[in-house]
């Protein structure tokens, strides 16, 4: 099955027919909408919809995509993923730039109130600032969240609610390889996750999306113990594929603040930052 035609049995399988006015009752082999409903609930014909999951209809429009997203009810973030399927880039884009920009850095360093990261869309870490860089050293070396999250032995006791984090992260991955198919890197992180971990393969076949942009995230940290966070996942006008990630402690905020700090005054209790997977900034 092509990633669109998997993304659109994901979607029909959420939806209960009689929530959009079919009629209930019968036995289904599968949950949610059939191709055939779909496609009649959207106005176009089952051979039409079938070939466009099977990634044989070229070009569909934007009314055609637009309905079948109104069938589905799908949000702005899958709507955009369901047209970047739909209507796949000629030229397969570069990987996420791996430099951070001198200006970026300097910002950095002036954040000394709250743990901070320069990420790619894909999850490598670029940059980190002190109080970051305490905070994520149960799971060094920090290379990729996202590969440290379904590999990383630790992580498991880090993320206290890592299922949700894992369920998050694979839709964040799924959504930048509909927009950049061709990202050598990005492709590379799945093929290594798929085969490394059964959980992330699972999690992938499901082809969900979604891009998260705030929330809270809890941790279990060995030096400061069970805190929670409420995150900001900023995208940077001036560099599309980075994230500025912030943290700012929700949990006995003072107290959590605090001995990150004592913490961060003392160093990393590994001393080379190369070792430790972060690159220190300044």
């Amino acid at each position: 099955m092509t990633e669109l035609g998997s993304f659109l049995a994901t979607c029909r399988a959420r939806v209960e027919p009689a929530d959009i006015g079919l009629p209930g009752g019968g036995r289904r082999r599968v949950p949610g909408l059939r191709r055939e409903e779909l496609a009649l609930l959207a106005g176009i014909s089952a051979e039409y919809y079938q070939r466009l999951e099977q990634g044989r209809a070229a070009h569909p429009s934007d009314e055609v995509l637009d309905a079948i997203a109104d069938v589905l009810r799908l949000d702005r973030v899958e709507r955009g993923h369901l047209r970047a399927l739909a209507r796949p880039a000629r030229r397969a884009g570069p990987s996420a730039p791996k430099r951070v920009r001198p200006e970026l850095r300097r910002m950095l360093n002036l954040m000394t109130a709250a743990p901070a990261l320069i990420i790619t869309d894909t999850f490598t870490v670029l940059a980190a600032n002190p109080l970051a860089q305490v905070m994520f050293e149960p799971l060094v070396p920090l290379e990729n969240l996202a590969r440290s999250l379904f590999t990383d032995p630790a992580a498991r006791a880090f993320y206290l609610d890592r299922s949700e984090v894992a369920t998050a992260t694979v839709a964040q991955l799924h959504l930048v390889l509909g927009r950049y198919p061709g990202d050598r890197d990005a492709l590379a992180l799945v093929d290594e996750l798929s085969s490394s971990s059964t959980e992330f393969a699972a999690l992938w076949r499901s082809g969900g999306v979604t891009q998260r942009t705030h929330g809270s995230k809890r941790f279990d940290h060995p030096a400061v113990g069970e805190f929670a966070v409420d995150y900001e996942n900023l995208e940077l006008p001036g560099d599309p594929r980075h994230r500025l990630v912030t943290f700012l402690p929700t949990t006995a905020y003072p107290t959590v603040l605090d001995r990150l700090q004592q913490l961060a005054a003392h160093g990393p209790s590994t001393a080379e930052p190369e070792v430790r997977g972060l690159r220190l900034i300044g």
